[in-house]
Protein backbone atom coordinates (compact mmCIF):
# COMPACT_ATOMS: atom_id res chain seq x y z
CA UNK A 1 0.00 0.00 0.00
CA UNK A 2 2.65 2.36 0.41
CA UNK A 3 2.88 2.95 -2.88
CA UNK A 4 -0.56 5.34 -2.14
CA UNK A 5 1.67 7.38 0.12
CA UNK A 6 3.00 9.40 -3.11
CA UNK A 7 0.03 10.42 -3.71
CA UNK A 8 0.00 12.36 0.09
CA UNK A 9 1.20 15.59 -1.62
CA UNK A 10 -2.55 15.43 -3.99
CA UNK A 11 -4.26 14.70 -0.53
CA UNK A 12 -2.52 17.91 1.35
CA UNK A 13 -4.02 20.13 -1.62
CA UNK A 14 -7.34 19.32 -0.58
CA UNK A 15 -6.80 18.40 2.99
CA UNK A 16 -9.58 20.92 4.15
CA UNK A 17 -12.27 19.36 2.03
CA UNK A 18 -11.22 16.09 3.11
CA UNK A 19 -11.09 17.23 6.81
CA UNK A 20 -15.11 17.96 6.69
CA UNK A 21 -16.01 15.55 5.06
CA UNK A 22 -14.95 13.24 7.30
CA UNK A 23 -16.45 15.53 9.86
CA UNK A 24 -19.61 15.10 7.81
CA UNK A 25 -19.04 11.43 7.47
CA UNK A 26 -18.64 10.96 11.57
CA UNK A 27 -21.31 12.78 12.12
CA UNK A 28 -23.17 10.61 9.88
CA UNK A 29 -21.81 7.77 11.21
CA UNK A 30 -23.00 9.02 14.74
CA UNK A 31 -26.34 9.23 13.88
CA UNK A 32 -26.77 5.91 12.59
CA UNK A 33 -26.04 4.77 15.88
CA UNK A 34 -28.57 6.49 17.68
CA UNK A 35 -31.43 4.98 16.28
CA UNK A 36 -30.61 1.24 17.61
CA UNK A 37 -30.71 3.32 21.00
CA UNK A 38 -33.87 5.39 19.96
CA UNK A 39 -35.63 1.63 19.04
CA UNK A 40 -34.52 0.50 22.34
CA UNK A 41 -36.03 3.27 24.63
CA UNK A 42 -39.02 2.65 22.28
CA UNK A 43 -39.55 -0.91 22.28
CA UNK A 44 -38.99 -1.08 26.21
CA UNK A 45 -41.64 1.34 27.20
CA UNK A 46 -43.74 -0.19 25.03
CA UNK A 47 -43.44 -3.75 26.45
CA UNK A 48 -43.88 -1.88 30.06
CA UNK A 49 -47.23 0.21 28.98
CA UNK A 50 -45.65 3.07 29.46
CA UNK A 51 -46.23 5.47 26.38
CA UNK A 52 -49.11 5.04 24.26
CA UNK A 53 -50.09 6.66 20.50
CA UNK A 54 -48.56 9.97 21.69
CA UNK A 55 -45.59 8.50 22.40
CA UNK A 56 -44.96 6.70 19.58
CA UNK A 57 -45.11 9.73 17.15
CA UNK A 58 -42.51 11.14 19.65
CA UNK A 59 -40.09 8.26 18.91
CA UNK A 60 -41.15 8.12 15.16
CA UNK A 61 -40.52 11.95 15.06
CA UNK A 62 -36.84 11.54 16.58
CA UNK A 63 -36.13 8.57 13.77
CA UNK A 64 -37.62 10.73 11.26
CA UNK A 65 -35.02 14.03 12.32
CA UNK A 66 -32.21 11.26 12.68
CA UNK A 67 -32.96 10.63 9.30
CA UNK A 68 -32.69 13.86 7.51
CA UNK A 69 -29.49 14.71 9.13
CA UNK A 70 -27.91 11.53 7.68
CA UNK A 71 -29.46 12.56 4.25
CA UNK A 72 -27.93 16.23 4.62
CA UNK A 73 -24.65 15.02 5.93
CA UNK A 74 -24.49 12.06 3.09
CA UNK A 75 -24.68 15.09 0.64
CA UNK A 76 -21.69 17.13 2.23
CA UNK A 77 -19.43 13.89 2.59
CA UNK A 78 -20.16 12.76 -1.11
CA UNK A 79 -19.77 16.36 -2.15
CA UNK A 80 -16.14 16.76 -0.16
CA UNK A 81 -14.79 13.84 -0.36
CA UNK A 82 -15.81 12.38 -3.98
CA UNK A 83 -15.12 15.56 -5.45
CA UNK A 84 -12.03 15.62 -4.01
CA UNK A 85 -11.14 12.69 -5.91
CA UNK A 86 -12.55 13.34 -8.69
CA UNK A 87 -9.95 16.49 -8.52
CA UNK A 88 -6.76 14.51 -7.81
CA UNK A 89 -8.09 12.35 -10.48
CA UNK A 90 -7.98 15.41 -12.55
CA UNK A 91 -4.15 16.61 -11.72
CA UNK A 92 -2.85 13.39 -11.57
CA UNK A 93 -4.10 13.00 -15.36
CA UNK A 94 -2.37 16.42 -16.04
CA UNK A 95 0.87 15.73 -14.57
CA UNK A 96 0.95 11.92 -15.84
CA UNK A 97 0.58 13.83 -19.63
CA UNK A 98 2.75 16.69 -18.70
CA UNK A 99 5.54 14.21 -17.69
CA UNK A 100 4.93 12.29 -20.54
CA UNK A 101 6.03 15.06 -22.40
CA UNK A 102 8.99 15.95 -20.27
CA UNK A 103 10.58 12.11 -21.76
CA UNK A 104 12.88 11.51 -24.43
CA UNK A 105 11.81 10.08 -28.22
CA UNK A 106 13.49 6.61 -27.12
CA UNK A 107 11.19 6.86 -23.83
CA UNK A 108 8.36 6.15 -26.66
CA UNK A 109 10.28 4.28 -28.93
CA UNK A 110 10.57 1.54 -26.64
CA UNK A 111 6.49 1.74 -24.97
CA UNK A 112 3.15 1.66 -26.77
CA UNK A 113 0.70 4.63 -27.16
CA UNK A 114 -2.09 1.73 -25.92
CA UNK A 115 -0.23 1.51 -22.82
CA UNK A 116 0.42 4.71 -22.06
CA UNK A 117 -3.65 5.22 -22.26
CA UNK A 118 -4.36 2.49 -20.53
CA UNK A 119 -2.50 4.08 -17.52
CA UNK A 120 -3.84 7.69 -18.33
CA UNK A 121 -7.55 6.26 -18.25
CA UNK A 122 -7.94 2.81 -16.34
CA UNK A 123 -5.23 3.33 -13.30
CA UNK A 124 -6.16 6.75 -12.91
CA UNK A 125 -9.84 5.34 -12.29
CA UNK A 126 -8.69 2.82 -10.34
CA UNK A 127 -6.54 5.43 -7.81
CA UNK A 128 -9.49 7.44 -8.34
CA UNK A 129 -11.88 4.84 -6.57
CA UNK A 130 -9.27 4.27 -3.80
CA UNK A 131 -8.90 7.68 -2.93
CA UNK A 132 -12.80 8.68 -2.51
CA UNK A 133 -14.86 5.47 -1.60
CA UNK A 134 -12.34 3.36 -0.35
CA UNK A 135 -11.08 6.35 1.73
CA UNK A 136 -14.92 6.46 3.16
CA UNK A 137 -15.31 2.20 3.27
CA UNK A 138 -12.12 2.53 5.73
CA UNK A 139 -13.83 5.25 7.78
CA UNK A 140 -16.94 3.68 7.88
CA UNK A 141 -15.05 0.41 8.84
CA UNK A 142 -13.23 2.37 11.63
CA UNK A 143 -16.04 4.30 13.03
CA UNK A 144 -19.46 1.99 12.64
CA UNK A 145 -17.21 -0.97 13.13
CA UNK A 146 -15.48 0.36 16.82
CA UNK A 147 -18.43 2.30 18.12
CA UNK A 148 -21.00 -0.32 17.42
CA UNK A 149 -18.90 -2.96 19.45
CA UNK A 150 -18.80 -0.55 22.15
CA UNK A 151 -22.91 -0.45 21.89
CA UNK A 152 -22.91 -4.18 21.73
CA UNK A 153 -20.09 -4.67 24.89
CA UNK A 154 -22.81 -2.01 26.73
CA UNK A 155 -25.93 -4.51 26.13
CA UNK A 156 -24.14 -7.73 26.91
CA UNK A 157 -20.54 -8.43 26.89
CA UNK A 158 -20.75 -12.26 26.65
CA UNK A 159 -23.33 -12.18 24.30
CA UNK A 160 -20.58 -9.57 21.97
CA UNK A 161 -18.12 -12.38 22.71
CA UNK A 162 -19.93 -15.24 20.87
CA UNK A 163 -20.93 -12.34 18.26
CA UNK A 164 -17.13 -11.83 17.27
CA UNK A 165 -15.95 -15.67 17.19
CA UNK A 166 -16.12 -15.29 12.46
CA UNK A 167 -13.71 -12.12 12.98
CA UNK A 168 -10.49 -13.95 13.39
CA UNK A 169 -11.04 -15.95 9.65
CA UNK A 170 -12.70 -12.72 8.76
CA UNK A 171 -9.20 -10.78 8.99
CA UNK A 172 -7.37 -13.90 7.73
CA UNK A 173 -9.26 -14.38 4.59
CA UNK A 174 -9.53 -10.79 3.80
CA UNK A 175 -5.36 -10.37 3.98
CA UNK A 176 -4.67 -13.76 1.85
CA UNK A 177 -7.13 -12.83 -0.86
CA UNK A 178 -6.45 -9.64 -0.65
CA UNK A 179 -2.64 -10.27 -1.91
CA UNK A 180 -4.37 -12.42 -4.50
CA UNK A 181 -6.90 -9.64 -5.86
CA UNK A 182 -3.62 -7.08 -6.25
CA UNK A 183 -1.86 -9.91 -8.04
CA UNK A 184 -4.87 -10.61 -10.46
CA UNK A 185 -5.32 -7.00 -10.89
CA UNK A 186 -1.96 -6.03 -12.24
CA UNK A 187 -2.33 -8.87 -15.16
CA UNK A 188 -6.00 -7.82 -15.93
CA UNK A 189 -4.75 -3.70 -16.63
CA UNK A 190 -1.76 -5.40 -18.43
CA UNK A 191 -3.99 -6.82 -20.66
CA UNK A 192 -6.18 -3.76 -21.18
CA UNK A 193 -3.35 -2.38 -22.34
CA UNK A 194 -2.71 -4.97 -24.85
CA UNK A 195 -6.28 -4.75 -26.03
CA UNK A 196 -6.05 -0.57 -26.28
CA UNK A 197 -2.63 -0.58 -28.00
CA UNK A 198 -4.42 -2.97 -30.90
CA UNK A 199 -7.59 -1.00 -31.87
CA UNK A 200 -5.41 2.12 -31.73
CA UNK A 201 -2.88 0.15 -34.03
CA UNK A 202 -5.37 -0.79 -36.26
CA UNK A 203 -8.04 2.11 -36.04
CA UNK A 204 -4.79 4.50 -36.93
CA UNK A 205 -3.78 2.14 -40.06
CA UNK A 206 -7.29 1.32 -40.98
CA UNK A 207 -6.09 2.08 -44.37
CA UNK A 208 -3.42 -0.55 -44.61
CA UNK A 209 -5.56 -3.43 -42.88
CA UNK A 210 -8.61 -2.69 -45.61
CA UNK A 211 -5.92 -2.50 -48.87
CA UNK A 212 -4.72 -5.85 -47.68
CA UNK A 213 -7.97 -7.52 -46.98
CA UNK A 214 -7.18 -8.23 -43.73
CA UNK A 215 -10.18 -7.60 -41.59
CA UNK A 216 -10.69 -10.89 -40.85
CA UNK A 217 -6.82 -11.48 -39.72
CA UNK A 218 -7.31 -8.43 -37.36
CA UNK A 219 -10.82 -9.37 -35.72
CA UNK A 220 -9.59 -12.62 -35.00
CA UNK A 221 -6.49 -10.74 -33.26
CA UNK A 222 -8.46 -8.73 -31.57
CA UNK A 223 -10.44 -11.50 -30.12
CA UNK A 224 -7.71 -13.26 -28.84
CA UNK A 225 -7.03 -10.35 -26.97
CA UNK A 226 -10.30 -9.64 -26.38
CA UNK A 227 -10.73 -13.35 -24.80
CA UNK A 228 -7.28 -12.77 -22.83
CA UNK A 229 -8.52 -10.33 -20.96
CA UNK A 230 -11.99 -11.54 -20.32
CA UNK A 231 -10.15 -14.53 -19.05
CA UNK A 232 -8.25 -12.06 -16.77
CA UNK A 233 -11.14 -10.58 -15.43
CA UNK A 234 -13.22 -14.02 -14.89
CA UNK A 235 -10.23 -14.78 -12.55
CA UNK A 236 -10.57 -11.78 -10.68
CA UNK A 237 -14.09 -12.03 -10.38
CA UNK A 238 -13.61 -15.84 -9.48
CA UNK A 239 -11.62 -15.03 -6.25
CA UNK A 240 -14.09 -11.69 -5.96
CA UNK A 241 -16.84 -13.80 -5.69
CA UNK A 242 -15.80 -16.34 -3.27
CA UNK A 243 -14.28 -13.32 -1.09
CA UNK A 244 -17.73 -11.65 -1.01
CA UNK A 245 -20.00 -14.17 -0.19
CA UNK A 246 -17.49 -16.09 2.02
CA UNK A 247 -17.52 -12.49 4.18
CA UNK A 248 -21.33 -12.15 4.33
CA UNK A 249 -21.38 -15.94 5.26
CA UNK A 250 -19.30 -15.14 8.55
CA UNK A 251 -21.20 -12.11 9.36
CA UNK A 252 -24.63 -13.84 8.94
CA UNK A 253 -22.84 -16.66 11.23
CA UNK A 254 -22.43 -14.01 14.21
CA UNK A 255 -26.38 -13.29 13.50
CA UNK A 256 -27.53 -16.49 13.88
CA UNK A 257 -25.36 -17.03 17.13
CA UNK A 258 -26.92 -13.54 18.37
CA UNK A 259 -30.15 -14.99 17.79
CA UNK A 260 -30.14 -18.30 19.23
CA UNK A 261 -28.31 -16.98 22.39
CA UNK A 262 -29.66 -14.02 22.68
CA UNK A 263 -33.07 -15.13 22.73
CA UNK A 264 -32.00 -17.25 25.58
CA UNK A 265 -31.18 -14.19 27.30
CA UNK A 266 -34.51 -12.42 26.58
CA UNK A 267 -36.61 -15.80 27.65
CA UNK A 268 -34.62 -16.06 31.13
CA UNK A 269 -34.79 -11.99 31.62
CA UNK A 270 -31.16 -11.42 30.83
CA UNK A 271 -31.72 -8.22 29.00
CA UNK A 272 -34.82 -7.15 27.89
CA UNK A 273 -36.65 -7.32 24.42
CA UNK A 274 -35.83 -3.85 23.46
CA UNK A 275 -32.01 -4.25 24.26
CA UNK A 276 -32.13 -7.42 22.38
CA UNK A 277 -33.79 -5.74 19.42
CA UNK A 278 -30.67 -2.58 19.46
CA UNK A 279 -28.52 -5.80 19.56
CA UNK A 280 -29.14 -7.07 16.63
CA UNK A 281 -29.61 -3.31 15.08
CA UNK A 282 -25.75 -3.21 16.15
CA UNK A 283 -24.53 -6.33 14.68
CA UNK A 284 -26.79 -5.45 11.19
CA UNK A 285 -24.76 -2.32 11.07
CA UNK A 286 -21.59 -4.26 11.87
CA UNK A 287 -22.51 -6.70 8.91
CA UNK A 288 -21.83 -3.73 6.58
CA UNK A 289 -18.13 -3.16 7.73
CA UNK A 290 -17.52 -6.60 7.78
CA UNK A 291 -18.39 -6.77 4.56
CA UNK A 292 -16.92 -3.46 3.20
CA UNK A 293 -13.06 -4.52 4.97
CA UNK A 294 -13.11 -7.22 1.66
CA UNK A 295 -14.26 -4.35 -1.00
CA UNK A 296 -12.08 -1.65 0.59
CA UNK A 297 -8.77 -4.35 0.12
CA UNK A 298 -10.24 -4.66 -3.01
CA UNK A 299 -10.04 -0.83 -3.83
CA UNK A 300 -6.87 -0.19 -2.27
CA UNK A 301 -5.21 -3.36 -3.75
CA UNK A 302 -6.35 -2.12 -7.21
CA UNK A 303 -5.33 1.30 -6.40
CA UNK A 304 -1.80 0.32 -4.99
CA UNK A 305 -1.76 -1.79 -8.38
CA UNK A 306 -2.16 1.11 -10.50
CA UNK A 307 -0.53 3.76 -8.74
CA UNK A 308 3.07 1.12 -9.13
CA UNK A 309 2.41 1.21 -12.64
CA UNK A 310 1.87 4.90 -12.72
CA UNK A 311 4.99 5.50 -10.47
CA UNK A 312 6.93 3.23 -13.20
CA UNK A 313 6.50 6.60 -15.10
CA UNK A 314 6.68 9.16 -13.07
CA UNK A 315 9.81 7.70 -12.05
CA UNK A 316 10.97 7.89 -15.81
CA UNK A 317 13.05 10.80 -16.03
CA UNK A 318 14.62 12.38 -19.42
CA UNK A 319 17.62 11.91 -20.11
CA UNK A 320 18.54 14.70 -22.43
CA UNK A 321 18.77 17.47 -19.87
CA UNK A 322 18.32 21.24 -20.82
CA UNK A 323 21.26 24.07 -20.64
CA UNK A 324 20.64 27.52 -19.13
CA UNK A 325 21.67 29.52 -21.94
CA UNK A 326 19.28 32.06 -23.92
CA UNK A 327 21.30 33.60 -26.51
CA UNK A 328 19.21 36.49 -27.44
CA UNK A 329 19.45 35.89 -31.30
CA UNK A 330 20.43 32.79 -33.63
CA UNK A 331 22.46 33.75 -36.41
CA UNK A 332 22.55 29.51 -37.65
CA UNK A 333 25.90 28.50 -38.09
CA UNK A 334 26.27 24.92 -37.25
CA UNK A 335 29.04 22.09 -36.51
CA UNK A 336 29.16 18.68 -36.07
CA UNK A 337 32.38 17.84 -34.54
CA UNK A 338 33.23 14.10 -34.35
CA UNK A 339 30.02 13.04 -33.59
CA UNK A 340 28.83 9.15 -33.66
CA UNK A 341 25.60 7.88 -32.37
CA UNK A 342 23.60 4.85 -32.09
CA UNK A 343 20.54 4.24 -31.95
CA UNK A 344 19.21 1.72 -28.48
CA UNK A 345 19.29 -1.68 -29.32
CA UNK A 346 21.30 -1.27 -32.16
CA UNK A 347 25.06 -2.18 -32.78
CA UNK A 348 25.72 -0.34 -36.09
CA UNK A 349 25.90 3.36 -35.82
CA UNK A 350 23.68 5.75 -37.48
CA UNK A 351 26.11 8.03 -37.99
CA UNK A 352 29.72 7.65 -37.72
CA UNK A 353 32.49 9.93 -36.48
CA UNK A 354 30.59 12.80 -38.68
CA UNK A 355 32.31 16.31 -38.91
CA UNK A 356 30.11 19.06 -40.86
CA UNK A 357 30.15 22.92 -40.43
CA UNK A 358 27.29 24.84 -42.00
CA UNK A 359 27.93 28.72 -42.23
CA UNK A 360 24.93 30.63 -40.71
CA UNK A 361 22.36 31.43 -43.92
CA UNK A 362 24.11 28.86 -46.24
CA UNK A 363 21.80 26.62 -48.23
CA UNK A 364 22.86 23.00 -47.92
CA UNK A 365 21.30 19.77 -49.69
CA UNK A 366 21.93 16.25 -48.16
CA UNK A 367 21.25 13.32 -49.93
CA UNK A 368 21.97 9.49 -50.03
CA UNK A 369 20.61 6.40 -50.23
CA UNK A 370 18.23 4.58 -47.29
CA UNK A 371 19.26 4.62 -44.20
CA UNK A 372 22.35 6.57 -44.99
CA UNK A 373 21.94 8.98 -41.80
CA UNK A 374 20.03 11.85 -42.91
CA UNK A 375 17.08 12.21 -40.37
CA UNK A 376 19.54 11.10 -37.55
CA UNK A 377 21.38 14.66 -38.31
CA UNK A 378 18.70 16.58 -37.74
CA UNK A 379 17.17 14.21 -35.11
CA UNK A 380 20.01 15.11 -33.08
CA UNK A 381 20.48 18.98 -34.10
CA UNK A 382 17.38 19.46 -32.39
CA UNK A 383 18.18 17.44 -29.44
CA UNK A 384 15.21 14.49 -29.56
CA UNK A 385 18.41 12.19 -29.26
CA UNK A 386 21.80 12.29 -28.15
CA UNK A 387 24.96 11.41 -29.16
CA UNK A 388 27.13 9.22 -27.75
CA UNK A 389 30.42 10.78 -29.22
CA UNK A 390 31.30 14.15 -30.26
CA UNK A 391 29.44 17.22 -30.08
CA UNK A 392 27.41 20.10 -31.76
CA UNK A 393 27.67 23.50 -31.69
CA UNK A 394 24.98 25.90 -33.03
CA UNK A 395 26.53 29.87 -32.85
CA UNK A 396 29.31 28.89 -30.67
CA UNK A 397 27.59 26.95 -28.19
CA UNK A 398 27.35 23.84 -27.66
CA UNK A 399 23.28 22.80 -27.92
CA UNK A 400 23.80 20.92 -24.82
CA UNK A 401 24.31 24.37 -22.85
CA UNK A 402 20.93 25.78 -24.65
CA UNK A 403 17.89 25.66 -23.53
CA UNK A 404 15.95 22.53 -25.07
CA UNK A 405 12.88 25.00 -25.36
CA UNK A 406 15.23 27.77 -26.75
CA UNK A 407 17.02 25.72 -29.18
CA UNK A 408 13.97 24.50 -30.69
CA UNK A 409 11.61 27.57 -30.93
CA UNK A 410 14.55 28.77 -33.23
CA UNK A 411 14.58 25.59 -35.62
CA UNK A 412 11.81 25.45 -38.26
CA UNK A 413 11.73 21.72 -39.06
CA UNK A 414 9.57 19.36 -41.57
CA UNK A 415 9.78 16.17 -40.81
CA UNK A 416 9.30 12.73 -43.25
CA UNK A 417 6.35 11.56 -41.60
CA UNK A 418 4.02 15.01 -41.65
CA UNK A 419 1.39 15.35 -38.93
CA UNK A 420 -1.61 16.94 -39.13
CA UNK A 421 -4.40 17.31 -35.62
CA UNK A 422 -7.92 16.83 -36.49
CA UNK A 423 -8.30 20.23 -36.58
CA UNK A 424 -8.96 23.30 -39.39
CA UNK A 425 -6.02 24.04 -42.36
CA UNK A 426 -6.18 27.63 -40.80
CA UNK A 427 -5.31 26.23 -37.24
CA UNK A 428 -2.60 23.43 -38.43
CA UNK A 429 -0.53 26.02 -40.38
CA UNK A 430 -0.63 28.81 -37.83
CA UNK A 431 0.55 25.96 -34.98
CA UNK A 432 3.16 27.28 -33.43
CA UNK A 433 2.53 31.14 -34.19
CA UNK A 434 -1.11 31.30 -33.07
CA UNK A 435 -1.02 34.80 -33.35
CA UNK A 436 -0.55 34.48 -37.40
CA UNK A 437 -2.64 36.76 -39.36
CA UNK A 438 -5.32 35.39 -42.55
CA UNK A 439 -2.51 37.74 -45.10
CA UNK A 440 0.54 35.43 -43.48
CA UNK A 441 -1.34 32.30 -43.74
CA UNK A 442 -2.21 32.65 -47.07
CA UNK A 443 0.85 34.06 -48.13
CA UNK A 444 2.60 30.45 -46.61
CA UNK A 445 0.07 28.39 -48.37
CA UNK A 446 0.49 30.12 -51.68
CA UNK A 447 4.57 29.46 -51.46
CA UNK A 448 3.92 26.15 -50.44
CA UNK A 449 1.77 25.71 -53.79
CA UNK A 450 -1.43 24.26 -51.20
CA UNK A 451 -3.87 27.20 -51.76
CA UNK A 452 -5.41 27.05 -54.45
CA UNK A 453 -6.17 23.37 -53.27
CA UNK A 454 -7.47 24.64 -49.97
CA UNK A 455 -10.00 27.39 -51.87
CA UNK A 456 -11.44 24.41 -53.73
CA UNK A 457 -12.98 23.06 -50.66
CA UNK A 458 -16.35 25.07 -50.02
CA UNK A 459 -14.64 26.16 -46.24
CA UNK A 460 -11.17 26.83 -47.70
CA UNK A 461 -9.03 27.41 -44.82
CA UNK A 462 -11.82 26.49 -42.07
CA UNK A 463 -12.25 22.74 -43.79
CA UNK A 464 -11.35 20.34 -40.90
CA UNK A 465 -8.88 17.90 -42.16
CA UNK A 466 -9.85 14.81 -40.21
CA UNK A 467 -7.60 12.16 -38.28
CA UNK A 468 -3.88 12.86 -38.92
CA UNK A 469 -5.38 14.90 -41.66
CA UNK A 470 -7.00 11.37 -43.15
CA UNK A 471 -8.68 13.86 -46.25
CA UNK A 472 -6.21 15.14 -47.52
CA UNK A 473 -3.07 13.36 -49.96
CA UNK A 474 0.09 12.93 -48.83
CA UNK A 475 1.17 15.50 -50.97
CA UNK A 476 -1.55 17.85 -49.61
CA UNK A 477 -0.55 17.20 -46.27
CA UNK A 478 3.21 18.02 -46.25
CA UNK A 479 2.19 21.22 -48.06
CA UNK A 480 0.46 22.52 -45.41
CA UNK A 481 3.37 21.17 -43.04
CA UNK A 482 5.49 23.22 -45.01
CA UNK A 483 3.55 26.83 -45.10
CA UNK A 484 3.21 25.53 -41.34
CA UNK A 485 7.17 25.92 -40.91
CA UNK A 486 7.59 28.71 -43.16
CA UNK A 487 5.10 30.72 -41.28
CA UNK A 488 7.29 30.41 -38.25
CA UNK A 489 10.24 32.55 -39.63
CA UNK A 490 12.56 30.71 -37.68
CA UNK A 491 16.42 31.08 -38.44
CA UNK A 492 17.03 27.87 -39.32
CA UNK A 493 15.00 25.90 -41.76
CA UNK A 494 15.05 21.45 -42.04
CA UNK A 495 13.15 20.31 -44.47
CA UNK A 496 13.63 16.29 -44.37
CA UNK A 497 12.11 14.89 -47.55
CA UNK A 498 9.28 17.59 -46.88
CA UNK A 499 7.79 17.49 -50.64
CA UNK A 500 8.60 13.43 -51.40
CA UNK A 501 4.93 12.89 -52.05
CA UNK A 502 4.49 15.21 -54.82
CA UNK A 503 5.30 14.61 -58.38
CA UNK A 504 8.90 15.56 -59.74
CA UNK A 505 7.77 18.81 -61.49
CA UNK A 506 5.55 20.44 -58.40
CA UNK A 507 9.21 19.74 -56.08
CA UNK A 508 10.99 21.56 -58.53
CA UNK A 509 7.95 24.53 -58.50
CA UNK A 510 7.64 24.45 -54.86
CA UNK A 511 11.32 24.94 -54.07
CA UNK A 512 11.77 27.71 -56.57
CA UNK A 513 8.94 29.56 -54.40
CA UNK A 514 10.56 28.93 -51.76
CA UNK A 515 14.22 30.77 -52.84
CA UNK A 516 13.14 33.82 -51.48
CA UNK A 517 12.66 32.69 -47.47
CA UNK A 518 15.56 31.09 -47.65
CA UNK A 519 18.26 33.71 -48.16
CA UNK A 520 18.13 35.10 -44.78
CA UNK A 521 18.01 31.79 -42.44
CA UNK A 522 20.61 28.49 -43.01
CA UNK A 523 18.47 26.35 -44.81
CA UNK A 524 19.34 22.21 -44.86
CA UNK A 525 17.18 20.27 -47.33
CA UNK A 526 17.27 16.97 -47.48
CA UNK A 527 16.12 14.82 -50.33
CA UNK A 528 16.63 11.80 -51.95
CA UNK A 529 15.49 13.71 -55.67
CA UNK A 530 19.29 14.96 -56.05
CA UNK A 531 17.54 17.46 -58.71
CA UNK A 532 16.08 19.04 -56.06
CA UNK A 533 19.05 20.01 -54.35
CA UNK A 534 21.33 21.45 -57.42
CA UNK A 535 20.93 24.96 -56.24
CA UNK A 536 22.38 24.26 -52.93
CA UNK A 537 25.72 26.31 -51.94
CA UNK A 538 26.68 22.91 -50.78
CA UNK A 539 25.56 19.48 -51.06
CA UNK A 540 26.48 16.90 -48.19
CA UNK A 541 26.44 13.06 -49.68
CA UNK A 542 25.53 10.66 -46.64
CA UNK A 543 26.32 6.66 -46.99
CA UNK A 544 26.33 3.98 -44.09
CA UNK A 545 26.13 6.78 -41.46
CA UNK A 546 29.40 8.57 -42.95
CA UNK A 547 30.12 11.42 -45.05
CA UNK A 548 31.15 10.40 -48.52
CA UNK A 549 31.35 13.19 -50.87
CA UNK A 550 30.69 17.26 -50.29
CA UNK A 551 30.45 19.55 -52.57
CA UNK A 552 28.25 21.83 -54.85
CA UNK A 553 26.20 19.86 -57.97
CA UNK A 554 28.06 20.57 -60.45
CA UNK A 555 31.55 19.19 -58.40
CA UNK A 556 29.83 16.17 -57.16
CA UNK A 557 28.78 15.22 -60.92
CA UNK A 558 32.48 15.82 -62.44
CA UNK A 559 33.81 13.74 -59.14
CA UNK A 560 31.67 10.50 -60.62
CA UNK A 561 31.40 9.13 -57.01
CA UNK A 562 28.06 8.23 -55.31
CA UNK A 563 26.01 11.68 -55.95
CA UNK A 564 27.13 11.13 -59.73
CA UNK A 565 25.89 7.73 -60.49
CA UNK A 566 22.93 8.55 -58.06
CA UNK A 567 21.91 11.68 -59.97
CA UNK A 568 22.57 9.66 -63.56
CA UNK A 569 20.09 7.07 -62.37
CA UNK A 570 17.31 9.88 -62.08
CA UNK A 571 17.67 11.43 -64.72
CA UNK A 572 17.10 7.79 -66.53
CA UNK A 573 13.87 7.91 -64.13
CA UNK A 574 12.77 11.13 -65.05
CA UNK A 575 12.83 10.94 -68.69
CA UNK A 576 11.07 7.32 -68.15
CA UNK A 577 8.57 9.00 -66.24
CA UNK A 578 8.92 7.06 -63.07
CA UNK A 579 10.14 9.86 -61.13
Amino acid sequence: MHELWKLKKYILRYKFHYLFGIIALIIIDLLQLLIPRVLKAAIDRLATGEIGLFGLKYYFLIIMLIAAGIAIGRFFWRYLLIGSSRRIERELRTDLYAHLLTLDFSYFDTHKTGDLMAHAVNDINAVRMSLGFGFIILIDVFILGIASLIMMFNISATLTLFALIPFPLIAIISTRFGRLIHHLFEKVQAAFALLTERVRENLSGIRVVKIFVQENNEIEKFKNLSNEYVVRNKRLIRIWSLFFPLIIFLGMTGQVIVLWLGGRYVIFGDISIGSFVAFIAYLQILVWPMMAIGWTINLFQRGAASQRRLNRIFQERPKILSGQNRPDEFKGEIEFKNVTFTYQNKEVPALNNINLHIKAREFIGITGPVASGKTSLVNLLLRLYEPQLGKIMIDGYDIKTLRIDTLRQNIAYVPQDTFLFSDTIRRNIAFGNESAGEEEIIRFAKIAHIYDEIMQSPKGLDTVVGERGVTLSGGQKQRIALARALLMNRPILILDDAVSSVDAETELQILNAIKSELKNRTSIIISHRVFALQDAQRIIVLDKGEIREQGTHYELVRMGGLYSEIFRRQQIEMKLGQI
